[in-house]
């Protein structure tokens, strides 16, 4: 599949295939981690599949946020009080002691990156001490060659601040956009005028961050296709390396904050088909790849090259590079993967700063991959990362025979063939353009545990 080829838009298949359905961040997915494993089973399955030869990725969820974006569905606090910074770090650090005596075994950290909530709502004094905690229980690079990341809420980033992070190591960001219209700004409880976010835009190139991100979020109050459009011309002018526009899922019963968005003024469906059809045709044109599902990159940045070359993946951060990498995660909510072994922290604050003053971690469920899930895992991670599948690196790689294997998928391939979502061409699966927009659902026929629940079950909507 060629990077710059074109979506094909068929409405009848959009509307037949647009089911709910799980973006496959891992698989198995979320939805089914067990809070019945014992975090200790899950260590020790976990250290005993880990690679300790390969590098390591690490993750640090930092909650807090001064302000409520009203579509947000992370895991935040919100607060305007710094000082509960401090009591969170202390017990990150605790954490963080725990994991490196099971995981560390001075592997190399090749991936860093820091999540919320709003990473710099901590202080330029508490980043350095969080980096240099890292740096003791972790091995660290200090070449500049990892890929060292935060987000960034251009509100939230002084100039010093900017400063910090690049003297600490970060060469990444990430800066939270979302859209430059003043009243969709003002629906969504966050105002950001376009200046802030050249000014941190601008003092990022100058201290040398090798690769910046923006996050715009189509869906939101207000929208239309003419003024998303206009944020989309501002934003390709800022030249950002990689671009990530979200699909906005209103479902105020989950996530309280939404309820302050009035579903009104929100645009219709096929508005929001018509933005997400502009926006990629728009993107493509303007000389970015199309890397799948809400991703885009400049051709010589590192995801572009990793999906050319066969090697892009994905894990609980998204698209990566680092596929080698087992990810350990710390922080309230954060999700590990290390070996066969999935787990995600205590979801609660509360309840997270307990977990690890009495037991040094914060565990509250996860699930230890089977065989079967190893097999369904890599056929789905190459299909959302590379639009197509070569069923004989599969038989090779895993010693099955992929059609007898896969015996029950094969109806549901033979109806995506015949709907021109794929095309086989003797080993290889080919996912068509007419088939990237619904890569979710396809690679849904392959996930086991689908079909056990309904599938709309906890996921958002493919588009």
């Amino acid at each position: 599949m060629k990077n710059d080829s074109r979506i094909v838009w068929d409405m009848e298949l959009i509307n037949r295939y647009d089911l709910s359905g799980p973006r496959y961040t891992s698989y198995p997915t979320a939805v089914q981690f067990d809070p019945a494993l014992s975090a200790s089973e899950l260590v020790h399955q976990g250290q005993n599949s880990a690679d300790k030869q390969a590098p390591l990725s690490l993750y640090v969820h930092i909650p807090f946020c001064a302000h409520v974006c009203y579509y947000c569905a992370c895991n935040k606090v919100i607060t305007r009080n710094r000082d509960r910074a401090q009591p969170y770090l202390e017990t990150v650090y605790r954490e963080m002691e725990q994991l490196s005596q099971w995981y560390s075994d001075d592997r190399i950290v090749d991936q860093l990156h820091w999540g919320g909530g709003t990473p710099t709502f901590i202080s330029d004094s508490q980043m350095y001490e969080l980096m240099q905690a890292l740096r003791r229980q972790f091995n660290l690079r200090n070449d500049d060659q990892g890929d060292y990341s935060i987000e960034i809420d251009p509100r939230e980033a002084s100039p010093e601040t900017l400063d910090v992070l690049r003297q600490t190591g970060f060469n990444r960001i990430s800066l939270g956009v979302q859209d430059l219209d003043p009243q969709v700004q003002q629906a969504v409880n966050r105002v950001q005028p376009l200046e802030q976010t050249q000014a941190v835009l601008d003092k990022a190139r100058q201290l040398g961050f090798s690769s910046i991100n923006m996050d715009l979020i189509y869906g939101l109050p207000h929208q239309s296709l003419e003024s998303f459009d206009k944020t989309l011309d501002v934003v390709i002018g800022m030249n950002p390396d990689r671009l990530s526009v979200f699909n906005y899922a209103h479902l105020p019963d989950r996530f309280r904050s939404q309820k302050h968005i009035n579903p009104e003024q929100l645009p219709s469906p096929e508005t929001k088909l018509a933005i997400l059809q502009h926006s990629i045709n728009k993107l493509l044109d303007a000389g970015y790849v199309y890397i799948g599902m809400d991703h885009f990159a400049k051709p010589d940045d590192s995801l572009a090259l990793a999906q050319a070359a066969g090697q892009l993946h994905r894990n609980f951060q998204g698209y990566t590079t680092h596929a080698e990498c087992d990810l350990v995660a710390m922080g309230v909510s954060a999700i590990s993967q290390i070996g066969r072994v999935y787990y995600q922290n205590e979801h609660d604050l509360a309840a997270y700063t307990q977990a690890v003053t009495q037991q040094k971690h914060a565990i509250r469920r996860g699930v230890c991959l089977s065989d079967d899930d190893i097999i369904r895992g890599a056929v789905i991670n190459q299909l959302i990362c590379h639009f197509e599948l070569d069923t004989a690196v599969i038989e090779q790689r895993f010693g099955i025979l992929f059609n007898d294997y896969f015996n029950q998928e094969q109806s549901e391939l033979t109806q995506f063939e015949a709907d021109g979502l794929i095309q086989r061409h003797g080993s290889r699966i080919e996912v068509t353009p007419a088939g990237r927009l619904l890569i979710r659902r396809i690679c849904m026929a392959f996930d086991a545990y689908i079909p056990k629940q309904q599938p709309t079950r906890g996921y958002s909507r493919i588009i």
